[in-house]
């Protein structure tokens, strides 16, 4: 390990040419740790339910979006509508496939129905998705910064829904690895990834675009002559847009049928009118803890790709830059309670890894910075569990 920050300090990330014992080194350690963290978190809001006289399971597997995922993998879609307060008519088509229908397959095999079997996607693909950051992060710069990356992203105050029965567990780990595959120069691989994080959530758009430009700079570079970057530029987005084209079938609209269903959730292309409304809202009447909060958090991940993009020895590859750039440019720009814009902000760990790279300067500065190391990640388990616990389990918040 001091070897490892030694070598970074020099610039020199230190990186084991293969993988033992099934992956690279140091990721059982990584993944105890963001296991250990995310269980803590999964602690606290059971006590919360159980506070408030409720199931223990039912914030993990019954809160806000986990109902329409729960509903759509037992029923189907066209199934449920809702009516908002503002009238307009919700339906499960704004839902993207890949979560329910793994929900539906693991509960015909497993006991315990379709809320179990939701968690147990949700789990399992958080820790597939914490080894991906963990590879890519090794792969760059070491064991060290890797680890500490693991940790600051099981860490963050919205990586409490990577707990409960939503999407962005699966969607982070398709995410990940497809990054890890680009920079492996898998292109086949890659952009089947790409593909199936399109047929998860919306902002699937954001790993086509990596693999997309990625491709494109490899074939410029290389003249053309390459197949397999151009089967990843036409497989990548292939998953998205052939679930926007499916909803756009059945709704009668094929080319604006998605979109509009979009619409009725406030979660349409404003570019920023919404946010500016709601920050207005915001400095003149002030909020809950949870609005303030979400508004740094944004503001925090505008900083930290200003800071990604300025990283040197070595640079910022570049399907990195780019997927971590579109997240955080639809989160600016799509409409959408603002209260969710933190975790559509979860899967772009890239954003951690100025941070992530100091701190593992920091540790190879003898006991005293260790120490530093230590306290920091300490202070952010003891503010951000509890947070996560309280928005999940105790605002009436939608996330």
């Amino acid at each position: 390990m001091l070897r490892t920050a030694e070598a970074e300090l020099q610039g020199r990330p230190a990186v084991s040419a293969r993988w033992r014992g099934g992956g690279p080194p140091g990721v059982l350690r990584a993944l105890t740790a963001f296991a250990a963290a995310r269980a803590a978190g999964v602690v606290l809001v059971v006590l919360a339910d159980l506070h408030q006289g409720r199931p223990a399971t039912r914030t993990l597997a019954h809160a806000w979006d986990a109902v329409w995922y729960l509903h759509i993998a037992e029923h189907g879609y066209g199934t449920r509508e809702y009516v908002s307060t503002f009238g307009t008519v919700q339906t499960d088509w704004a839902f993207f496939p890949l979560y329910p229908l793994l929900t539906r397959g693991v509960g015909a095999v497993l006991p315990g129905g379709a809320g179990a079997a939701a968690l147990l996607v949700a789990w399992a693909a958080a820790l597939a998705a914490a080894w991906g950051v963990y590879a890519v992060g090794h792969r760059l710069y070491g064991t060290l910064t890797a680890t500490l990356l693991v940790i600051l992203w099981a860490l963050l105050p919205q990586a409490a829904v990577l707990a409960i029965a939503y999407s962005e567990s699966l969607f982070a780990a398709l995410a990940a690895w497809a990054l890890y595959a680009l920079l492996r120069r898998n292109w086949l691989l890659a952009g089947a990834l790409a593909a199936l994080a399109g047929l998860t959530r919306p902002t699937g758009v954001a790993v086509a675009a990596a693999v997309m430009i990625t491709a494109g700079y490899a074939l410029v570079r290389g003249r053309g002559r390459a197949r397999a970057p151009w089967l990843a530029v036409l497989l990548a987005p292939a998953g998205w847009a052939g679930y926007v084209l499916w909803v756009g079938n059945r709704t009668g609209d094929l080319l604006h049928g998605y979109f509009t269903v979009q619409d009725a959730w406030g979660s349409g292309l404003d570019f920023g009118v919404d946010s500016v409304r709601f920050l207005r809202v915001l400095f003149l009447y002030g909020g809950k803890v949870v609005y303030p909060m979400s508004l740094l958090l944004v503001l925090a991940a505008v900083v930290l790709f200003v800071l990604l993009c300025l990283e040197r020895r070595p640079r910022t590859p570049l399907p990195l830059l780019v997927f971590s750039g579109v997240l955080v440019v639809m989160v600016l720009l799509l409409g959408g309670p603002f209260a969710s814009k933190p975790r559509f902000l979860l899967p772009a760990f890239p954003l951690l890894i100025p941070v992530a790279r100091t701190m593992a300067r920091g540790w190879g500065q003898g006991r005293a910075g260790r120490a530093r190391v230590l306290v920091v990640a300490g202070a952010l388990a003891c503010v951000t569990l509890p947070y996560g616990a309280y928005v999940l389990a105790m605002v009436k918040t939608p996330l």
